[in-house]
Formats: structure tokens, sequence, C-alpha cells
């Protein structure tokens, strides 16, 4: 089988032909760094590569296997982690000069769940500068292109990963979802994109934006790799005090997460996955300030839907105006504490010119951080001033009280909640660069399932006039992660993604 033949599979394909001898882990690998090579010059996908590490990784996985060693979930698979998840031994910059030189000493939860997998890292991904933007230009070293269409942004924050997967220079990778930066960039690269219930994956090695949004998620080109991929990293990490206990999973997550759950879902017709499941489609989404051409595919979904047999109703989630407004006081409040660590004491990019100690403070953080990143600490520094903290941050966590509260009075009815990923498809680069609140409007959708802590994925259902994928977007209950991919597996079947994916290819 030639190299070439190797991209573009999925997980269960890739097993299969190492199983039946027809190709190995080592030629997965190398067939993935040539299509990096070819191709990542272009699109800017990667900040740095472990080439070398993965060969080396690859090489002992084919030993073990052919020793009769089991095969774990993710061996001899491609993977690429965003460039704010510590990997030891490799840089990790945040897409920030202030942390250029930031070798980091230890491996993320998630990294070190992915190891044991078997996975193959090829290297870390480009984003918005400590995760924040919407369209992957806010990295301090370079921009990242939209793999079906090189003149549009990928989305963002984790446009790198979403850019790496569609490009098949990887089978799966991880991104970081504070505000929707999994599914937004997952829309707009017609790809499938998960933010798990918060708590569900160890933030352990995470850089944190804002510690109480932040979620480690997978990137996929399907329901079935994204799940397996949320299987490898998921679990109790005692290092991160927010990881959800192992007893809290097994009383609460109904069905679980497991590879036996996975199978029985894929083996399920659309009409088995879907039929009786009860979904609300969010009037306040679905209405003002979504396109008309992302709408269209939108409720063409939602119709296959109840085909399937699901019952869809329109339900409404009143306080989903005051998001956008509650996300920017939290998220640059919680930015704002995270970020005072880098004071070019500890670690990162340090003045050496400075004469005094706050002097040295000040140059450090000014020639280390971009305009974004200051822009939001000194948003959220005065969003906790003295004088302002019960007015903005204090009153912005009582609204965001009052969207959980929305979210949970849909769920005495329903089981998830239907919506468009982003209110537009993929634009094109500098259409926003000039105005922050239009940018920060790419994520009115997917705020809101941050604010509340719920699981969501993103799979494309057509796409918009520009050709470029529309997004639709499952919210659920809290710790329904599995009963939210069945569904999403359903809808995948239903909308028949291979038709969707061969209209991205031949934009």
């Amino acid at each position: 089988m030639s190299k070439s033949q190797l991209i573009g599979r999925s997980i269960a394909e890739l097993h299969s032909l190492i199983k039946a001898k027809e190709t190995s882990c080592l030629e997965i690998t190398e067939a993935h760094i040539e299509q990096i090579e070819k191709g990542d010059q272009e699109l800017g996908a990667f900040l740095s590569y472990t080439f070398d590490q993965a060969k080396a990784a690859a090489a002992r996985w084919d030993e073990r296997l052919t020793k009769g060693e089991a095969m774990p979930l993710l061996a001899g698979v491609p993977v690429a982690i965003k460039d704010n998840m510590c990997e030891v031994d490799t840089r990790t910059t945040c897409g920030s000069k202030i942390l250029e030189n930031f070798v980091s000493p230890y491996r993320a939860y998630a990294v070190e769940k992915l190891h044991e997998a078997g996975a193959l890292i090829l290297g870390k991904t480009n984003l918005d500068e400590f995760a924040m933007g919407s369209s992957t230009e806010h990295s301090a070293y370079k921009v990242t292109r939209n793999p079906i269409d090189p003149d549009y942004v990928p989305g963002g924050s984790s446009g790198g990963s979403a850019a790496a997967v569609g490009a098949g220079f990887c089978v799966t990778a991880l991104g970081s979802d504070t505000g929707g930066s999994i599914r937004q960039p997952a829309s707009y690269c017609g790809l499938v994109g998960m933010k798990p219930t918060y708590g569900m994956v160890s933030r352990f090695g995470l850089v944190a934006f804002a510690s109480s949004l932040d979620q480690i998620g997978p990137f996929a080109r399907n329901v079935e790799d994204c799940a397996l991929t949320l299987l490898a990293i998921a679990g109790h990490d005692k290092r991160d005090s927010t990881c959800l206990s192992e007893s809290y999973r097994e009383q609460y997550a109904k069905p679980a997460l497991t590879r036996d759950f996975i199978k029985e879902f894929k083996a399920g017709s659309p009409e088995e996955n879907l039929k009786g499941k009860r979904i609300g489609i969010i009037k306040e989404l679905i209405g003002d300030g979504i396109d008309e051409d992302v709408k269209r595919p939108i409720l063409k979904a939602a119709a296959l839907l109840e085909k399937c047999g699901a019952r869809v109703e329109e339900v409404s989630l009143p306080h989903a105006k005051y998001a956008l407004s509650v996300y920017y006081l939290v998220a640059t409040a919680e930015a704002s504490a995270n970020l005072a660590r880098f004071d070019g004491v500890r670690y990162g990019h340090r003045n050496m010119d400075a004469a005094e100690l706050h002097a040295m403070y000040y140059a450090s953080r000014n020639e280390g951080f971009g305009a974004e990143v200051k822009r939001r600490i000194m948003l959220g520094t005065y969003a906790l001033s003295s004088g302002y903290y019960d007015a903005y941050y204090k009153k912005a966590q009582q609204v965001r009280a009052l969207i959980t509260a929305d979210f949970h009075k849909i769920f005495e009815n329903f089981e998830m909640v239907v919506s468009p990923t982003a209110p537009s498809a993929a634009f094109k680069f500098g259409a926003k660069s000039d105005d922050p609140i239009q940018m920060y409007m790419s994520d009115i959708a997917s705020i809101p399932a941050n604010l509340a802590g719920l699981p969501g994925i993103s799979l494309p259902c057509g796409l918009a006039d520009s050709n470029m994928p529309v997004g639709i977007q499952l919210v659920g209950r809290p710790m329904s992660d599995a009963s939210l991919l069945q569904t999403a597996q359903g809808l995948e079947t239903a909308l028949d993604l291979k038709l969707v994916a061969e209209k991205i290819k031949s934009n």
C-alpha cells in the first residue's frame, strides 16, 4: 500500500490495516510526516514538530504489537496537540512571545493519556495567543489558513489543530475550548469537534486562560474517531481539583463512554440512534444575528432528525442574549488572574534593561504579550478592581447562573438542544481584524455551553453560499457525553457526511 493511501483513513481503518499486516505504525507515521512536509508551509498548522519522537514511538509500538500485545485505542494513530498543552522536553509557547523559549519539564494529563493509548504525536499546533481569538490571526508567530480554501480563516483559537486534521496531517488532534475554540474551528473546517462536560478531561498541564471555562477536547473527521480520542483522554486526575471523580462519573454518566458503547452506537442505524430523542432547537440562536445561508442547512438537519424519529421542538434560552457579555467579563477576569504569573521573574521572556523591579514587570509583559492579550488583561483587571467588582464580575456570575438554570429547565423535557455552531461560515483573512466586537460575535452560539459546563459537539451539515462548511451544534445535559455522541453519530449517518466531505474537497 502506498503512503498516500494511508492519508485520510479513520482509526478503525488504520487498525484494520495494521492487524492485517498491510502497513505498520512506522509507515503510517512516515506517510503523515510527508503530508505535513508537503503542505504545512502553506497552511501554517504547526508551531513545532516532534517527528523523531513520533517515529521512535511508532517503532516501539510495532515491536510490541508483533509480540502479540493488545492494540490500545489509538495505537499507530498520528495526532497533533495545541501548543497550550505541556509536553515534556518540548516548547510550549501558547502562541506568545512571552513563552517563546519555555520548554516544559512535565507532560499534561491529556498528553500522558495519548501516549498510553498508543498515539503518535507529530507536533504542537498554532493558536491565537493564549487561546484568545476566533480566527488564529492572533498568534505571535504566524497565521494558520483554512485547508479548504487558504483565503479563509480556520477559526480559533484552536485553528492549528483543526487545519492539521482537515489537511490530513494527522488523524485526530486536541484543542482547548473556552468559549467555542474547538467547535467553531471544527465548523469552519468541516470537521467534528467536541467540548466535553467540564471536568470530564483533566486540565493539568493545560496553560490556563479562564479556569472555570477551559476544557480539552478532540477534533476528528468523523464522530467515531472523536469518541475514541475522547475516551482515551478522559478520566479522573487528582492533580486537577475540578476533574470529576470516578464515582461521580459512574453515578451520573449514563450511558458511560466506553469502548463497548462506541461499538454499539457505530452499529446502529440513524433511526436506531435517533428514534425517540427529544431535541430542542434554540430559537434565540436561529434568529437575528445568524446568517441566512447558515440557517438553511441547520433547519434542514433539524428536519432530518425528525424524519429519523427524533422529536424536535423550538425551545427558549431567554438569557442567551447576555451570554457574550457574561463571557467577556468572566473570561477576561480569570485571564487577568491567570496571566499574572507571566511577569518576567519565574519563567518566560524577561526585559534585561529595566532599572528596577516594577519597570522590569512592565517592560517584560509589554514586549511579551500581543495586543489582544493586553486588551483582555486590562478588561479583566478593571472588572475585578475595587468599586467595580460587584457591578461587573459579580453580576456576570449571577447572570451565568441564570443561563445555567435556563438549560436545566429545558433539560427537564428535552435530552439536548441544537443550534448553529457559529453565526456565519468561515470568513476571509482581515475581514474582522479591525473590529474586536465583530470577532467576539463569532462565538455567540458556542459560549452558553461553556458558561453552563455542558458537553457540546459540532459536525458539518452542509455548505454556505461561499461553499464553506456550516456546522450544527448539539449541546447535552451534564455528563451526557456518550448520549450526545450517539445522537451525533445518527445525524452524521443520516446526513451522509462522506457526501458533505466530497463537496468540500471539490471546492
